[in-house]
């Protein structure tokens, strides 16, 4: 099997909190400054707790003549997401082994051979241990909570050019080499949803829930400084030469 030097990042995004430390779990005083939120209790993860929702949001009365209700098949057709506790995850599997030649074909022009990103492109594996340093990589390996999250985000946004238009088994197969280049499987692993519900990524705990979302959701469209005044905080003439034609003369 190909092997790495580790390094990382991987996108985006994961479910709401704020990644910390990853090896110690965040202070209480940490804690304090992200608006935190006791989640219900059960078995459900921290990745599947919706945050409070506002109390003043409701939908748009419906126009009348204008449109209809979606039915439950055309919903189907993207509702697809997965929860990081692996609730409706797709029957399936694939092997590493398998992984690796899809992995090759359909990944590896962005994110490299082993995982290590190419150009601007992000890395895949790698950077555990730096979340709390001022160099944080956030890879699958590093940053990422829960393993079906990552087959949730893979089969949804991958490849680059064809979102969805590989099978749930070489999603599958493709997730399982991604975690192989982690060291979170074996070169010799299968993985279906019950295997990947099982895994434990290194910075399940390092994420905490804020109570969002934290500002207010009414529209201003006049009035809105409330008879504040306005300062002009920051000149651009300290950073563009007048006369230069690469701004204006004076502020505007």
């Amino acid at each position: 099997m190909r092997r790495a030097c580790f390094l990382l990042a991987l996108g985006a995004a994961l479910a709401g909190g704020y990644a910390l430390a990853q090896q110690a779990g965040p202070s209480d005083a940490r804690r304090a400054l992200y608006m935190p939120f006791t989640p219900p209790p059960g078995e459900r993860t921290t990745a599947d707790v919706a945050w409070p929702a506002p109390a003043s949001i409701s939908l748009p009365a419906p126009i009348p003549g204008i449109g209809r209700p979606a039915s439950e098949a055309e919903i189907a057709g993207w509702d697809i997401a997965v929860g990081g506790d692996g609730r409706r995850l797709p029957p399936g599997r694939g092997s590493v082994r398998d992984g690796e030649e899809l992995y090759q074909t359909h990944c590896a022009a962005c994110h490299g051979e082993f995982g290590e990103g190419v150009d601007r492109w992000p890395a895949l594996m790698g950077g555990r241990g730096t979340l709390n340093t001022d160099q944080a990589r956030r890879t699958v390996g590093s940053f990422w909570q829960h393993a079906p999250a990552v087959f949730d985000y893979i089969r949804r946004a991958m490849p680059y050019a064809a979102p969805q238009s590989l099978s749930n088994d070489e999603y599958y197969a493709i997730t399982a080499y991604i975690l192989h280049l982690n060291e979170l499987l074996p070169e010799d692993a299968e993985v279906d949803a019950a295997r990947l519900r099982a895994i434990r990524m290194p910075n399940r705990d390092g994420f905490i829930l804020e109570a969002r979302p934290d500002t207010p959701d009414e529209a201003c469209m006049a009035g809105c400084r409330a008879g504040r005044p306005v300062r002009i905080e920051v000149d651009s003439r300290q950073f563009v030469r007048p006369g230069s034609h690469s701004g204006f003369a004076e502020p505007q």
